[in-house]
């Protein structure tokens, strides 16, 4: 498949992708994606961090300990998200779309175009509210499948377009 005509594409070498990442031109997600998990872990836990102060000057000092821990969760969730988030990465390769995520416990996720059945791209009120959207690869196999979260809405559409038609067009053996 050639990708002259395509400047979303990055011609490389197979093996130059690995989970380090390299000198490959990896597209980060979306900032946006920090936002709205963030407000997601405030929403959960917020509401126990209150109830426990309150608890502590109503009832009993002693769940001034419970609002402690809670607050620790909170700031420990704050940056493990940051962390998250500015780790997942992607790129467009000739003959497949490959997603690293991890910082620790890494993961690299190679999808043959070939292979893809169908291209899910969802978007919650928040990340609607935010313009981002997630894209979702189905594959024949559950295992093979993977999911890119945090994309700007137009580029999530854009890119279940592009990557069906290389789909259809590797099937086809084109």
């Amino acid at each position: 498949m050639t990708t002259d005509a395509d400047p979303h594409v990055t011609p490389v070498d197979p093996d130059a992708v690995t989970l380090h990442g390299g000198d490959l031109p990896w597209r980060p997600v979306s900032p946006a994606l920090r936002t709205v998990r963030l407000i997601t872990l405030f929403a959960w836990l917020a509401p126990f961090v209150l109830a426990f102060v309150v608890l502590g000057v109503l009832v009993n000092p002693w769940f001034w300990g419970g609002a402690v821990v809670v607050a620790v969760l909170l700031a420990w969730g704050v940056w493990l998200v940051v962390r998250q988030v500015s780790a997942i990465t992607w790129i467009e390769l000739p003959d497949e779309i490959v997603i690293r995520k991890g910082r620790v416990f890494r993961s690299l996720v190679s999808i043959p175009y070939g292979r893809l059945q169908y291209i899910d791209v969802e978007s919650g009120p928040l990340m609607r509210s935010r313009g981002i959207a997630s894209c979702e690869f189905h594959t024949a196999s559950p295992e093979s499948g993977g999911t890119l979260p945090g994309l700007p809405t137009e580029e999530a559409e854009a890119l279940r377009g592009r990557l069906a038609a290389r789909g259809e067009a590797q099937r086809a053996g084109l």
